[in-house]
């Protein structure tokens, strides 16, 4: 029988609160730390997988810190008591970094980076750290070393990647909030097909460093949220550009000042039974209250698509990276891994700087898109969660790992933002999501559309409940 659980997160009154909620609570002291720790700590469900490194007293220690700083009167910012869970990828001084493979890497790997530093001042406490694939490279988020973390609506399913953990992680209600990566799609892939709200950030916005790195040309940090209102504010307490002691009310946009677009081609291609039927309800219901939305092309994403299937820069840079610094890893690379990243690796200097250049055209022509609308609306993910079987073999998993980054990857090569929230089921009662794309640097405005839609279409995910799935 299979046990399936569907995501809500806590039991009692904060359940499905707003972070910014639940911090409240905490301000006004009819709630700690510690308690809400403990609730987080009962939500996690072992048969999910979540966690490669799940270490309570380490947590307890850390909302202890931010129980006490709250009785002397001292607020270290919006995340202070808030649990975050971190993918391991993330260095965290006195966790070990396994970044998906067999074992832990170096000491180096542990060192915080200004991401977890700034997480750390607030006094956000680190529940643990959260299963990935290994190097972040894939999307489904299978892995041969340690299994792949289980989707919580049928933990028959996969829950996406690479940040698999991080999004059972907060599905589950273990976390509130989940740091991941994104280098084609890793947080906004596991947050729809979970059910869940996730940002990739612009590449630069947020420093990588004390991340374990992918590809340097493409990755960003990013969150898994429950909500498009829990990624506001989690996005201003992380973002450098804000102060870390202030929450700002994001100020709302009205569905009529909303300028946005849907493309007809390359995004709806070969999307599974019921994910564009669902997504087109989805735009046809924001028309419907007063935006503009236009159909338009986004250009540049057939190139960059044909890129990303050669191996585009995440693989030879990979392989650049295990050559100089993780050189014994090689031999125990995950199979499908090690395919992606051989067939890709092999590439000449030349054209490996042909494609840099070129991706740097085609983002600039991009960006132009964005001088008539606020973003670019989307499925976000074009196939329903694979049977964790079903991708056992090298054919069926290549196939579908490459469907299944197609919507997402091309916003990284690109070099834009993105958001991705739930909007509804397919046809297999999986989540579906939408994303929006938006210009450089403007995650302000594509959070805050996201938020204005999220309210408008009202979609919410079921209440967590064990049972049977028929």
């Amino acid at each position: 029988m299979n046990e399936s659980l569907r995501p809500g997160g806590l039991d009692g009154p904060e359940s499905l609160a707003p972070v910014s909620a639940v911090a409240n609570e905490m301000r006004r002291g009819t709630l700690s730390a510690s308690a809400l720790l403990m609730k987080c700590e009962a939500s996690r469900r072992g048969a999910l997988d979540a966690y490669q490194t799940w270490s309570p007293e380490f947590a307890e220690r850390q909302a202890a810190a931010a129980d006490s700083a709250f009785r002397a009167g001292i607020d270290a910012g919006p995340l202070q008591g808030i649990p975050v869970s971190a993918k391991d990828l993330f260095g965290i001084a006195g966790l070990p970094t396994y970044a998906g493979t067999p074992r832990v890497l170096p000491c180096e790997w542990q060192r915080e980076g200004p991401m977890i530093n700034r997480l750390r001042r607030q006094l956000g406490v680190l529940v643990g750290k959260t299963r990935t694939v290994e190097f972040a490279f894939g999307g489904l988020g299978t892995n041969v070393h340690w299994g792949a973390p289980r989707n919580p609506y049928d933990q028959t399913r996969v829950a996406g990647g690479s940040s698999s953990g991080a999004a059972v992680s907060v599905a589950e209600g273990s976390a509130l909030l989940a740091l991941g990566t994104d280098t084609a799609g890793s947080t906004r892939i596991p947050a729809s097909m979970c059910g869940l709200a996730a940002l990739k950030t612009t590449k630069g916005r947020w420093s990588m460093d004390g991340v374990v790195p992918l590809s340097p040309s493409l990755d960003t940090p990013g969150i898994i949220a429950r909500s498009a209102r829990d990624l506001g504010y989690a996005f201003d307490a992380l973002d450098t550009n804000h102060p870390e002691t202030v929450h700002r009310q994001r100020a709302a946009i009205p569905a009529s000042a909303m300028k946005l677009a849907v493309p007809e081609t390359y995004f709806w291609r070969d999307c599974e039974a019921g994910i564009a039927e669902v997504a087109h309800a989805a735009c046809k219901r924001i028309v419907a209250a007063g935006a503009r939305v236009d159909t338009l092309e986004l250009p540049g994403v057939e190139e960059a698509y044909g890129m990303f299937r050669a191996g585009g820069l995440a693989a030879p840079e990979l392989d650049r990276f295990l050559a100089d610094e993780l050189p014994e890893w090689r031999a125990t690379l995950d199979p499908a891994v090690k395919r992606r990243m051989d067939a890709g690796g092999k590439l000449s200097a030349r054209d490996y700087l042909h494609r840099r250049a070129r991706l740097q055209v085609l983002s600039r022509e991009a960006a132009t898109v964005f001088e008539h609308v606020d973003a670019v609306l989307t499925p976000t993910v074009a196939i329903t969660p694979p049977q964790v079987d079903g991708v056992a073999t090298p054919a069926t998993y290549d196939a579908l790992n490459l469907l299944a980054l197609r919507n997402t990857a091309v916003v990284n090569y690109l070099g834009l933002c993105a958001v991705t929230i739930p909007v509804g089921l397919d046809a297999k009662t999986m989540p579906v999501g939408l994303q929006l794309i938006g210009a450089p640097g403007d995650e302000e405005r594509v959070i805050a559309l996201a938020q204005t839609i999220e309210q408008l279409l009202d979609w919410r995910t079921p209440r967590a409940e064990e049972g049977d799935r028929a």
